[in-house]
């Protein structure tokens, strides 16, 4: 039985719409952020030195970062599904977008919300900021195009790990001049295998209405 080690909303809720997805079946281990601070309780430290999550547990190991956790869980549970046939270009598109959530596309979004707590001394970053923010979600959507998935239009874990990138850019406003990520966050929002995770773990602070 995995163990998902949960922060509410956070990037691990693309971990459980994953086991949702495969059917694997897991348990969720609650945390909550501290109401003050927005950050993870000292708890988490107890399951992983840095104290944060996702984390998951299978059999005694202890696996962390999403991208890893993923990529584990696809390829221990996954039985062929949403994963691209190794040694294909498609794998090796699919390799890239686990990869570019967290190392590229996540990072100017952290910056902006950690410098928002500088006030006025951060104003001379800010621009960078929201121009690589836009840079990555342009770049992002241009590639997504007209198709529902990222690699060969079929649902993998590319789309699990960029779940957050669409959701928050979203619902920071960026869908106006990305139509077509709005709708790809919509419409994994919409899986029956989503609105599950959800469901056990509400409230979300990066659902979409309706």
């Amino acid at each position: 039985m995995i163990i998902v080690h949960h922060l509410n909303n956070s990037r691990s809720q693309r971990i459980l719409w994953l086991l949702e997805e495969l059917g694997t079946p897991y348990e969720i281990k609650h945390y909550s952020r501290d109401a003050v601070t927005n950050l993870a309780p000292p708890e988490l430290k107890a399951v992983h030195p840095l104290g944060k999550s996702p984390v998951i547990e299978e059999s005694g190991k202890i696996i962390f970062e999403s991208a890893a956790i993923t990529d584990w869980i696809i390829r221990k549970h996954g039985n062929g599904r949403l994963m691209p046939t190794p040694g294909t270009d498609a794998h090796e598109d699919y390799l890239m977008w686990l990869h570019f959530a967290e190392g590229s596309a996540m990072t100017p979004f952290l910056l902006a919300l950690y410098t928002a707590r500088l006030g006025e001394a951060a104003a001379p970053l800010q621009p960078r900021i929201q121009e690589q923010i836009g840079a990555h979600v342009a770049y992002f959507s241009q590639c997504l195009g007209g198709n529902d998935w990222l690699v060969n239009n079929e649902l993998s874990g590319a789309d699990i790990m960029m779940s957050f990138i669409a959701e928050i850019a979203t619902v920071q406003g960026l869908g106006a001049h990305f139509p077509n990520v709005a709708a790809y966050a919509k419409r994994l929002q919409s899986r029956p295998a989503w609105i599950a995770a959800a469901a056990k773990t509400e409230p979300y602070n990066f659902r979409l209405p309706g």
